[in-house]
């Protein structure tokens, strides 16, 4: 287990001793594809580090369309800004594939922040990250065509967990194309041409579970 909260971000600065204190006060889930841990608004309880699998955030209009804000990958965190401002969850959370995490309460949460600055200053960090990249979503939204939103979120997955081979980078598809419109703020329609573009040029590739994208044909 110390191996893997390693591989945290927020807990990069810890030793093995400390490690093992999050260890002892944590509690580790396994959840299947499909699997919604909380829904918006509920009450935020736990707060969840992903070990390994993926996991969407995303909120619903009173109409019920969905709208996917962001993807949540291994090594990362969520569901931490209820437990710090006591209100309720501002978003839902599903999982997109196998995905393992790391759970703890409120008030294990709390403690650890409490007796472990580097971790309560990495919090901020991401908060702060967080805050950045909306303010450049909504700034996208107001001043990118369709066409740039697509390929700009299609990049930001192959920078986060895409493997590199060379001038090729493979990224897991763990989104749909109704989602990665949600993602980009398209609609299908515009996503769908984008990528046959994109495939028409060897820009994209796709196969099992996967696409490719080619950088060289990229700057082409």
């Amino acid at each position: 287990m110390i191996e893997w909260l390693k591989k945290v971000s927020l807990f990069d600065n810890l030793n093995d001793e400390q490690l093992e204190q999050v260890v002892r006060i944590s509690q580790r889930k396994t959840f299947n594809a499909g699997t919604t841990l909380f829904h918006e608004k509920d009450m935020g309880l736990t707060f969840y580090v992903v070990l390994s699998g993926s996991i969407k955030l995303f909120t619903r209009s009173a109409g019920g369309e969905e709208k996917v804000l962001s993807l949540v990958n291994g090594g990362e965190s969520f569901g931490e800004l209820s437990l710090l401002d006591g209100g309720p969850r501002s978003a839902s959370a599903q999982t997109l594939e196998k995905t393992t995490v790391l759970e703890l309460t409120s008030k294990q949460f709390m403690s650890l922040l409490e007796t472990h600055f580097d971790i309560t200053r990495a919090i901020l960090v991401e908060l702060c990250r967080r805050l950045r990249a909306t303010n450049e979503h909504v700034n996208d939204l107001t001043f990118l065509d369709g066409r740039t939103r697509v390929l700009k979120n299609l990049i930001a997955l192959a920078n986060r967990s895409g493997k590199r081979e060379g001038n090729v980078i493979a990224i897991s598809m763990s989104l749909n194309y109704d989602e990665l419109a949600q993602l980009a703020g398209v609609s299908k329609t515009v996503l769908t041409a984008v990528i046959r573009e994109l495939e028409t040029r060897g820009v994209l590739q796709f196969d099992l579970g996967e696409y490719k994208l080619n950088l060289d044909k990229l700057r082409g």
